[in-house]
């Protein structure tokens, strides 16, 4: 009973913890319907400006406490929803979830270049003064925490429900041109909205670093558990997300104290987050959400087949002329970059004609490479395979998720990818207990691996152009554009869904056995989480409604990695430009080239 009373309070305490964090995240979307992505990255940078104040300066902890959650973080969301989110309005939830992901990815990069890698303890709050309850001790620090969790909740409910300012933040929301006839400012009313969420970002960062250490990523992406006690909310209501954040530190403080601690064990209390977020989604209504893909301009023209022809062989001219002429190291990058290529084709299908905001198409990108390295076969039969049992598991997603779209879904493969991430790719399951696999190249140099890629790349979009003229293709426009329209002509919607994930799954997977024959040698670290949301930014700054698109982005996500190695101090401030970019080319998922197809119109003109 000690036991078990023990972990009750550390599971109410970072529940509590959860609780501020999800409480924001609620404001935010209630107040101005935009899903914010980018609220762990948030609550992790003023973390970290947190330890800079209180330890690496020595201010007193309430001071620092006051500064950060009082001031830099409330001025920090009056500039992103100046500058970022406003600009947004009205915008589909594809646009909005890049934007936030550009937000997230950017301020990696901040926290990166200011406070470079290195241990930074942080000390809790009142560690000197505590209760006891019972046989176990509370802590200073954990009493502030549901102290905070509490007088959150309940300030939060009374703001929305019980004042003017609150019900009128909430109409701005429904019709804020009716509710400013009445008088109502609702650019200000959205302004205080992220700045008090903003705040409780902050303050939930700062709550949770004695318990997780600063980190860039993990600090970013605990708030997956604030994700899942939002959604319990339905994203509106705050004792429902409050008894959610709850529920879901209990879980995983008890998953702590009585599951075994074999390894699988071990990954699976690591799963837990993703795994109550993936049942949350499918178990709660979708209603309150606002239901979109990637639109808000018109995609770029699709070439006829004469086009597409003359356009592959140029490509095909190039490609072998620079085969002949580069060193070796210089083709297995160009080789490298085609095989990202083929992995941005697979987004272009599914984001680009078909609507649907994917966080996890890197992870199928993974299960292509552990199936090519366990075979350990090096032929086209086995790169086949790999897509096969790509497209398989991107069937299954898409049969699970069937009922759910637009940010549900989206957030639904966020889920998928981290429980695949802890379960699989970074178990012994996947790469062994070494964590890496060795696999055998299919051909031995360089230039030879380079034509393979450019074979492929050419194969799989020139099939990606056909996909879309032909039947199937119009059907996607179709239910991206309008999809109760499309269901009341009759059209079966959820099976269009699961043929475009299959299809996407099995060229991510296709491009998975090129990666892993191309290094030689893979491993767990390869294909975590993280990896997924700059894929999903490099297609979209490049443009991820055209093949020209893919292809420029494969450069990209080739160059960014040399780029980093070649100029250390440049990592976190490649990083910061590519989430601004993001943000920036938010509404126009075309992308760079969409700016080449306008210029060369206009000179043809």
């Amino acid at each position: 009973m000690t036991a078990l009373l023990a972990y009750t309070i550390f599971g109410l305490v970072t529940g509590g913890a959860y609780a501020v964090v999800a409480g924001g995240l609620v404001l935010t979307y209630s107040t101005s319907k935009v899903f914010n992505v980018g609220h762990g990255a948030i609550g992790m940078v003023m973390a970290f400006l947190y330890w800079e104040l209180a330890e690496n300066r020595g201010l007193p902890q309430w001071l620092a406490l006051l500064l950060v959650a009082g001031v830099c973080a409330p001025l920090f969301g009056l500039v992103v929803e100046r500058f970022v989110m406003r600009r947004l309005a009205g915008a589909p939830v594809g646009i909005t979830l890049v934007a936030g992901v550009g937000l997230l990815v950017g301020l990696i990069g901040v926290a990166q270049v200011i406070w470079p890698p290195q241990a930074r303890p942080v000390r809790p709050f009142l560690d000197q003064l505590g209760v006891h309850v019972g046989q176990s001790f509370v802590s200073g620090h954990d009493l502030v925490t549901l102290a905070c969790a509490v007088l959150v909740a309940g300030g939060l409910y009374v703001l929305l429900n019980r004042t003017r300012t609150g019900l009128a933040m909430r109409a701005c929301v429904d019709a804020p041109e009716l509710a400013a006839l009445y008088g109502t400012r609702p650019t200000r009313l959205s302004a205080l909205s992220w700045a008090i969420g903003s705040a409780l970002a902050a303050l939930g960062g700062i709550l949770l670093t004695p318990v997780v250490q600063l980190d860039y990523v993990t600090m970013t992406l605990l708030v997956i558990t604030a994700y899942t006690a939002a959604l319990v909310g339905r994203l509106r209501s705050l004792p429902w997300t409050f008894a959610g954040a709850l529920g879901l530190g209990l879980v995983q403080s008890y998953a702590v104290a009585y599951l075994p601690s074999s390894p699988f064990w071990i990954s699976f209390r690591a799963a837990i987050p993703a795994l109550l977020l993936f049942v949350v989604l499918l178990a709660m209504p979708q209603s309150p959400l606002r239901i979109g893909g990637v639109r808000g301009s018109r995609g770029v023209a699709v070439p006829n087949a004469l086009t597409t022809g003359v356009a592959a062989g140029l490509f095909a001219g190039v490609v072998v002329v620079l085969a002949l002429l580069v060193d070796p190291v210089v083709a297995g990058q160009l080789a490298l970059a085609l095989v990202f290529g083929i992995v941005l084709l697979s987004m272009v299908l599914l984001t680009g004609y078909g609507g649907v905001v994917s966080l996890g198409q890197f992870t199928f990108v993974g299960v292509g490479a552990v199936t090519v390295a366990r075979l350990g076969s090096p032929s086209p039969v086995t790169l086949l395979i790999g897509a096969g049992v790509a497209a398989a598991v991107g069937a299954v997603i898409a049969l699970t998720a069937l009922r759910v779209s637009g940010l549900y879904l989206a957030l639904a493969t966020l889920g998928f990818a981290q429980l695949m991430d802890k379960l699989v790719l970074q178990s012994p399951i996947a790469f062994g207990v070494r964590g890496s696999l060795q696999v055998p190249k299919l051909f031995g140099s360089a230039t030879a691996q380079l034509l393979l890629a450019a074979a492929v790349f050419l194969l799989v979009g020139v099939g990606v152009l056909a996909v879309r003229r032909g039947r199937l293709g119009r059907r996607m426009i179709a239910v991206k554009d309008s999809s109760a329209a499309c269901a009341t002509l009759g059209l079966n919607v959820r099976w269009i869904r699961v043929w475009v994930f299959s299809l996407s799954a099995a060229i991510a997977g296709l491009a998975g056995g090129l990666f892993a024959q191309l290094r030689e040698t893979v491993a767990a670290s390869d294909f975590q989480l993280f990896n997924n949301l700059p894929l999903l930014l490099f297609a979209v700054i490049a443009g991820v409604t055209s093949v020209s698109g893919a292809l420029l982005g494969g450069v990209l996500l080739m160059l960014l990695p040399v780029l980093q190695s070649g100029f250390p101090a440049f990592a976190g401030v490649a990083v910061v430009l590519l989430g601004v970019a993001a943000a920036g080319l938010a509404r126009d998922p075309n992308g760079l080239v969409s700016w080449g197809f306008r210029a060369w119109s206009w000179r043809r003109a």
